[in-house]
């Protein structure tokens, strides 16, 4: 828990706070535009157009104010507990502001061969933007207020096909939703933990990642070769356990953010990628088994083989040594993540079947 601002946990000045990149950094991406502007959605034609209706409705336009709660002082939120926090909204804001970009090239890219699919992008962009502005507003409180404009020109753009970006955004978004939503109950019955106006914001934002999520199930469904073949059981497992890996690493790595919240990292770690598993299920042909024994272990040996790999990073060693020191760890994390991969997945379109 936070201090109150009689007992501050420590008294340190704050700097700008420059972007550090590592292979847990949100990227930032482009695509191919051309194939993007081919893709044939008549086969969720009724659910998009239904869902395009709700994004013009709006619903947040006015939910991302500040109100007169974000008009005091932070600076009793000190040390180690303000270093938590700012790393967090980093991470987030740079994650809005990347789906910010890339909504928008697509938008702009498919305006005259496919008008659907730019409006909804377009609408997408929208609400990331003012995500990402919120979040940027917030990081200002703490002295830490971020470029987005130098972002925009000077990041590495990641070039990812169609398909894997109707993947990942898919995922990115409804992980995204149960992040936000598991935050939002846990403070509702630990108040006194929510010590930032930010957290009042999570319910009605969780649902912007929810319809987005929403959305890019049906742009996944509307591709036959995304969900009705062996390769896209593969690509399935292949992205859930990338964004799992990815979740895992990063909750861990930032576990005193979580701590501050009065949360469990790993218990909140396995909330989430649970949840998520289980909403993959009514888009992806395959799952990953979470209940296995073997799931959760193996992801845990990695983040502590991470962790060994970050006290190596922060030596003073020679550039070529650290090279060679990370060698054997990453190896043995690609390995945790193979042995991860290669566990009996659940058939999903099995499970739907079940339930229906």
């Amino acid at each position: 828990m936070v201090n109150s601002p009689s007992k501050p946990i420590l008294e340190t000045s704050d700097k700008t706070k420059a972007l550090t990149e590592t292979i847990l950094t949100p990227r930032f991406y482009t695509t191919d535009f051309e194939k993007a502007a081919e893709l044939d959605l008549s086969a969720q034609d009724a659910e998009l157009q239904a869902m395009l209706a709700e994004m013009r409705a709006d619903y947040n336009r006015h939910h991302f104010v500040r109100d007169e709660s974000f008009e005091q002082s932070w600076e009793h939120i000190t040390g180690t507990a303000r270093k938590a926090f700012i790393d967090y909204l980093e991470r987030s804001c740079i994650s809005e502001f990347s789906g910010f970009l890339l909504f928008k090239e697509l938008s702009r890219k498919l305006k005259e061969r496919s008008p659907l699919l730019s409006e909804m992008f377009n609408l997408m962009a929208r609400d990331e933007a003012r995500h990402a502005g919120f979040l940027n507003k917030a990081m200002g409180d703490f002295g830490c207020t971020m470029d987005l404009g130098y972002l925009t020109k000077n990041r590495v753009y990641t070039f990812f096909p169609i398909e894997w970006v109707l993947y990942t955004v898919y995922l990115s978004e409804k992980i995204g939703y149960w992040r936000y939503i598991i935050i939002y109950r846990h403070l509702e019955k630990h108040p006194e933990n929510q010590f930032y106006p930010l957290f009042h914001y999570f319910e009605s934002w969780c649902q912007d990642e929810n319809r987005h999520g929403d959305i890019f199930k049906a742009l996944l469904r509307s591709q036959p070769q995304l969900w009705q073949t062996w390769q896209s059981r593969l690509w399935s497992r292949f992205f859930l356990l990338s964004v799992f890996a990815t979740h895992t690493l990063t909750v861990h790595e930032r576990a005193e953010f979580y701590h501050i919240l009065g949360l469990d990292p790993t218990e909140f770690d396995a909330e989430v990628i649970r949840k998520t598993n289980e909403t993959a299920a009514r888009a992806f042909p395959s799952i990953l088994d979470t209940d296995h024994p073997e799931f959760f272990k193996r992801l845990h040996r990695c983040s502590d083989l991470n962790k060994q790999l970050s006290e190596i990073d922060r030596s003073n060693q020679p550039k070529w040594l650290k090279t060679l020191r990370k060698l054997p760890l990453q190896a043995a994390i690609v390995g945790h993540l193979l042995r991860i991969y290669l566990l009996k997945p659940i058939d999903a379109e099995a499970l739907r079947s079940t339930v229906r």
